[in-house]
C-alpha cells in the first residue's frame, strides 16, 4: 500500500462502540453521584478530565493511523501503539477512577477478589505486566499477531488489562487487598521500568531486524528496517526512564506524606485526651 494510503483513521466499530460505552457508563455514574451529594468539587473535574483523555488515548491507539502505520510498515508506530496501551491510557483511566465512583462494581467484585486468593497478589500484576511485553516481542509472537487479527486483538488487549492491572496497586482507586506499603511500590515500580527498558534495549542494539514482517519493507520517514528496529527499541527505553521518574517522584512525596500522616497520629495516640 503506498505511504499515503497508510495515514487513514482505522475507525473499528468494536472500538469505537467499548470506547463509547465506557464513557457513557462514566457519565451516567458522574451525574449520579453529582444529584446525590450536591457537591462537585475540583478534583471530581480532573478526575473526568483523566478519565476522557484516557478514552482519547484509546482510540489514538487503536483508530489513529498508528495502528495500519504499525501493522504494515513501521515497528516505531507499533511499539508507541504499545506503550499507549500499557501504561498512558491505564494511568489516566485508573486516575479518573476513585472509591465512590466503583462503589457499585466494588460489591460485586470484593468476593471475587478473594477467592482468586495468590492471584491478587501485586507481584502477579508485575510480573504479567514485564512478561506479556517480553513475550509478545519474542519474533514469533510479534509476527503471529501481525499475520491473525485474533492474535493482534488478544496482544492489544494483553497489554491494556495487564497495564491495568500493574498500575492499579501504584494508583489504587480503590484500595486492593494486598497493598504495597512504603518503599514496596518504589521497588515494585522500578524492577518493572528496569525489566521493560531492558527490552528496549535489546531492540536498540540489534544487528538485524528482528521480524520478518518488517524485513522486506520500504524505507518509511527515511528509515531502514533496522534502523526502525532500533530507533523503536529507543522510544521504549526513554518512555520508561520518563514514566519512571515522573512515577517514582510523586509516590515518593506520596510515601513520604503518608510517614508522616502515621507518626502524628501515633503522636496523638500517645499524648491522650
Amino acid at each position: 500500500m503506498p505511504l499515503a494510503g497508510l495515514y487513514t483513521w482505522t475507525l473499528s466499530p468494536p472500538v469505537l462502540a467499548t470506547i463509547a460505552l465506557a464513557g457513557g457508563v462514566y457519565a451516567w455514574r458522574f451525574r449520579d453521584l453529582r444529584r446525590a451529594t450536591g457537591i462537585h468539587h475540583r478534583r471530581d473535574r480532573l478526575r473526568a478530565s483523566a478519565f476522557g483523555a484516557g478514552l482519547l488515548v484509546l482510540f489514538i491507539a487503536l483508530g489513529s493511523p498508528l495502528d495500519r502505520l504499525g501493522e504494515e510498515r513501521l515497528f516505531t508506530a507499533h511499539m508507541v501503539q504499545h506503550l499507549l496501551l500499557a501504561d498512558l491510557a491505564p494511568i489516566l483511566l485508573l486516575l479518573g477512577l476513585s472509591r465512590t465512583m466503583l462503589r457499585p462494581a466494588v460489591r460485586r467484585l470484593r468476593p471475587v477478589e478473594e477467592r482468586l486468593g495468590p492471584l491478587t497478589h501485586p507481584g502477579v500484576a508485575l510480573a504479567a505486566y514485564v512478561g506479556l511485553m517480553w513475550l509478545w516481542h519474542v519474533p514469533a509472537m510479534y509476527d503471529l499477531a501481525l499475520e491473525h487479527a485474533w492474535a493482534h486483538v488478544l496482544e492489544h488487549a494483553s497489554f491494556f488489562t495487564a497495564g491495568i492491572a500493574f498500575w492499579w496497586y501504584l494508583i489504587e482507586p480503590v484500595p486492593p487487598r494486598h497493598r504495597l506499603r512504603g518503599p514496596w511500590s518504589l521497588a515494585y515500580l522500578s524492577a518493572a521500568k528496569l525489566l521493560m527498558g531492558a527490552l528496549g534495549m535489546v531492540l536498540a542494539f540489534s544487528p538485524e531486524v528482528s521480524y520478518d514482517a518488517y524485513a522486506e519493507v520500504p524505507r518509511t520517514w527515511g528509515l531502514s528496517p533496522l534502523e526502525d528496529l532500533n530507533v523503536g527499541g529507543v522510544v521504549m527505553m526513554v518512555e520508561q526512564s520518563i514514566v519512571l521518574v515522573i512515577a517514582f517522584a510523586i509516590f515518593f512525596a506520596r510515601m513520604i506524606e503518608r510517614s508522616e500522616a502515621d507518626q502524628q497520629r501515633r503522636e496523638r495516640l500517645e499524648a491522650g485526651p
